[in-house]
C-alpha cells in the first residue's frame, strides 16, 4: 500500500508520515486525548501512520470531528460545553473555534467583567503575577547623574 505524504482533514493539510493520534492533534481544536478517543472509536492501530489509512477511514475521522455525539463520544471531551448562546455541547475546530473564542472575549468586554477589563487593557487574565513579568513595550531607565540628564536633554533639543 502506498503512503500519502499529505492528508487533508477538516480543512487542514496533515503530515501522512506521523502516527494517527499526533497527526490529528495538529488540527486546531483536536488534542491528543480527543485524537486517541477517535482512534478507539474507529478501532485504528495507534501506531499506524495517517498516510496508510484507507479513504473511508479518513472520511469517518472527518465525520467524527464534525459530529462526535453521533459516534458516542463523551461530552467531557468536547471543547465547547454548554455554549453561551445555544446551551448545547459542541466540538469546534479551526476557524469556528477561533471565531467562538473571539466572540467570547468580545462578550466579556461588553459586560465589563473583571476578565473582560483585563483583556481590554492587554493585561494577564488568569491570575498571573504582573509585578516582575509580562513587561512589554519601551524600556524606561533611570538616569542618576545630573551630567547624564543634561547630556540627554541637549541631544533632544538638537533633534
Amino acid at each position: 500500500m502506498r503512503t500519502k505524504e499529505v492528508v487533508r482533514i477538516a480543512g487542514r493539510d496533515l503530515d501522512g508520515r506521523k502516527n494517527v493520534g499526533y497527526a490529528l492533534a495538529d488540527i486546531k481544536g483536536v488534542g491528543v486525548m480527543f485524537a486517541n478517543a477517535i482512534i478507539n472509536v474507529l478501532g485504528i492501530d495507534p501506531n499506524a501512520k495517517l498516510g496508510t489509512l484507507p479513504d473511508n477511514k479518513i472520511e469517518q475521522i472527518e465525520d467524527i470531528i464534525k459530529n462526535p455525539a453521533k459516534y458516542g463520544m463523551p461530552s467531557w471531551l468536547y471543547n465547547r460545553r454548554k455554549d453561551y448562546e445555544t446551551g448545547k455541547d459542541m466540538h469546534l475546530v479551526e476557524g469556528d473555534l477561533e471565531m467562538a473564542i473571539r466572540e467570547d472575549i468580545k462578550n466579556l468586554r461588553k459586560i465589563k467583567c473583571y476578565r473582560g477589563i483585563r483583556h481590554a487593557l492587554g493585561l494577564r487574565v488568569r491570575g498571573q503575577r504582573t509585578r516582575s513579568t509580562g513587561r512589554r513595550g519601551v524600556t524606561v531607565g533611570v538616569i542618576k547623574s545630573r551630567e547624564q540628564r543634561a547630556k540627554m536633554q541637549k541631544q533632544q533639543k538638537e533633534k
